[in-house]
C-alpha cells in the first residue's frame, strides 16, 4: 500500500445510502463497456484495491461490508485448512442474475480475496461459481499457508 493512500473504518458506509439501480446500470453496463476485454480482470483487482482502502478486524465485518455494499449475504459455509467456500445470497443477488444484463461477481471476488488475505496475513486467491438454478453465487478462497 502506498504512503498516502487513505484507508477508511468500516463505519464509513453508514454515510454512503443509495437505492442499487445506478450502481447496477454503471457496474454491469457502463464499466464493462469501458474496460473492454479485461473487464473481469480490472474489476477483479478493483475489488482487491477497495478492500486495501477498508478496515476490519473479523470475518463478521466482511460479512457487514458485503451486506452493507448491497452485495448480498455472504456466509462461511467450508472452512478447510488451505481452502474457505463462501456463499452469496440475497434478494439483489437474485435480482442480478435475473436481469437482461450479464451479471458477474469479479468485483466481490477480488475483495473477498484482499480480504482473508489481509485477515489471515497470506496469500489468498478467489473463484467464484454461479449457480443459477438456485440464484447461489459461491466463492472459493484459496490461501496459502
Amino acid at each position: 500500500m502506498s504512503k498516502n493512500q487513505q484507508v477508511y473504518s468500516t463505519s464509513l458506509l453508514e454515510e454512503l445510502h443509495t437505492a442499487g439501480a445506478g450502481y447496477d446500470v454503471l457496474r454491469y453496463i457502463s464499466l464493462p463497456e469501458l474496460l473492454g476485454r479485461e473487464s473481469d480482470t480490472l474489476l477483479y483487482f478493483m475489488g482487491r484495491n477497495l478492500a486495501r482502502k477498508l478496515t476490519f478486524d473479523t470475518i463478521e465485518d466482511i460479512y457487514y461490508i458485503f451486506e452493507k455494499l448491497g452485495w448480498g449475504k455472504l456466509e462461511l459455509i467450508k472452512n478447510k485448512r488451505k481452502e474457505l467456500t463462501f456463499s452469496l445470497m440475497s434478494d439483489s443477488v437474485v435480482n442480478r442474475l435475473k436481469a437482461s444484463f450479464e451479471a458477474d461477481f469479479r468485483l466481490e471476488a477480488g475483495f473477498l480475496a484482499e480480504a482473508i488475505q489481509q485477515l489471515k496475513e497470506t496469500e489468498a486467491e478467489c473463484t467464484e461459481e454461479i449457480n443459477k438454478k438456485i440464484m447461489q453465487v459461491n466463492f472459493s478462497v484459496l490461501v496459502t499457508s
